[in-house]
């Protein structure tokens, strides 16, 4: 699910929030968040999923990236690979939906209401398969915040420091971890947005 870009403040969303926007079982977490250090396997994960996806969807995949912590080099991380899936239309589920789950693929969440974002969960590799409509705004602020980390040390320590912090807190769920990070990454955003 999204980190909310839209407050300053953070806000912990309620069960009864995040349950509408789940499908199946919520699960709290109540627990740390475990973060590791950068793997260099990751990218390899990624691409193995990837292909997996290209497999199964073919030219309907217009693109996938390899997004979030685990495709930043040096960077700590959940171990759960982020990936970005492009598809024409993100809402027209019939299209790519079945076939993704017939190869294994769970849909865990449904954000109609936030630029129709989908969540899979992978067949086995632990991976967060993001859903978006191609031209939607979300997927230039994903791969902008992802190159800039890539290639400023300073931000991505400071990410880091933030995310190390917030990490030795117990989370109801992971969500309000991701959440709970929301100003840092507007911080960094900013900065990565002044220079175009």
């Amino acid at each position: 699910m999204r980190s909310i870009q839209d407050s300053h403040s953070f806000r912990s969303r309620s069960d009864e929030e995040l349950q509408k926007l789940t499908l199946g079982k919520l699960n709290p977490h109540n627990a740390y968040i475990t973060l590791v250090e950068y793997d260099p396997n990751w990218p390899e994960l990624f691409e193995q999923e990837a292909a997996r996806i290209r497999s199964v969807l073919g030219n309907k995949a217009l693109h996938i990236e390899h997004v979030g912590s685990t495709s930043v080099p040096g960077l700590c991380a959940k171990p759960i690979i982020d990936m970005l899936l492009v598809l024409k239309d993100s809402a027209d589920e019939l299209s790519y939906v079945p076939a993704l789950e017939a190869a294994g693929y769970i849909l865990r969440i449904r954000e109609s209401d936030w630029f129709e974002h989908r969540l899979f969960k992978g067949p086995d590799t632990d991976i967060n398969l993001h859903v978006f409509s191609s031209g939607t705004s979300e997927i230039d602020r994903m791969l902008r915040f992802r190159d800039w980390l890539r290639s400023n040390e300073n931000d991505q320590e400071k990410y880091a420091q933030v995310k190390r912090s917030l990490a030795k807190n117990k989370w109801r769920h992971i969500q309000h971890y991701a959440d709970a990070k929301t100003s840092i990454v507007q911080e960094i955003m900013e900065r990565a947005n002044a220079i175009k």
